[in-house]
């Protein structure tokens, strides 16, 4: 192998390295996305241009195929008027025209093929473009859920690597111990109320307030009280609360 071959290949291994490293498959895809939707207006005015020129050449056939008509009625009419002078002239150009009129009919016709074959192509490459673009979108997510899953695998790497798992763990732990901690101290605390206390002075007050309603009854004439030697004034109604403990003191003391 010669040298100069040898450098050009060493060229080319060098450059082909450094293009496939920077190269990035998403920015390529969407950029081919963009080139053929791109191509589509070009398409369509090469198309265009197609279909302008079978439009003119069908103006032209019927221009000529006209003039053709007009040109055999003088023609007619020469001969009905015995001029033939008149009507050879009319022939001449009768013989122009009708050359004129099939070459506008022939290149009409290539005209309508290279539309209709115009027509054809711009169909297969739209097939083949949308064919296209589904690929490279379907690609393109493709590549934004391998993104996605490398930043979930890096994280849980995090996890197991930077000790996050065990300082999570570790405050858990705590948060916990620390609830357990605040629920201890408030069953001590409810223990030591005399919760029974409590509810023997709620029962007195209901008491209470059952003998201040049926004396009002009473007094109102309403009834339903107690027999007339039991009654007392409101004034009299003993107050229960927290006096339990002490009646019982004094009685005590009495039979002593």
């Amino acid at each position: 192998m010669s040298i100069w071959k040898r450098f050009v290949r060493a060229i080319k291994s060098l450059f082909g390295g450094l293009v496939s490293t920077i190269e990035d498959p998403k920015l390529i895809l969407e950029e081919n996305i963009r080139e053929l939707n791109d191509q589509v207006p070009k398409m369509n005015e090469n198309i265009a241009t197609v279909k302008a020129n079978v439009m003119l050449l069908q103006k032209e056939v019927a221009k000529y195929e006209a003039e053709l008509a007009d040109l055999t009625s003088k023609i007619k009419a020469g001969i009905q008027a015995n001029r033939e002078d008149i009507a050879q002239q009319y022939a001449v150009r009768y013989e122009q025209v009708k050359a004129s009129l099939g070459s506008a009919k022939e290149q009409l016709q290539f005209a309508a093929a290279a539309y209709d074959k115009a027509l054809q192509v711009k169909k297969a490459f739209m097939r083949e473009k949308d064919r296209k673009i589904q690929e490279a979108k379907e690609a393109l997510r493709a590549h934004e859920r391998a993104q996605w899953q490398a930043k979930v695998a890096d994280t849980l790497e995090q996890f197991e690597v930077g000790g996050i798992s065990a300082t999570h763990d570790e405050m858990i732990q705590k948060i916990n111990e620390q609830t357990a901690k605040s629920e201890a101290r408030m069953e001590i605390a409810l223990d030591s109320i005399d919760t029974q206390a409590m509810k023997i002075e709620e029962d007195a007050q209901s008491i209470r307030a059952s003998e201040i309603v049926n004396q009002f009854k009473l007094e109102m004439g309403m009834g339903g009280g107690a027999p007339a030697g039991q009654r007392k004034s409101l004034l009299d109604i003993p107050d229960e609360i927290g006096s339990s403990g002490g009646s019982s003191a004094s009685r005590n003391r009495e039979g002593v």
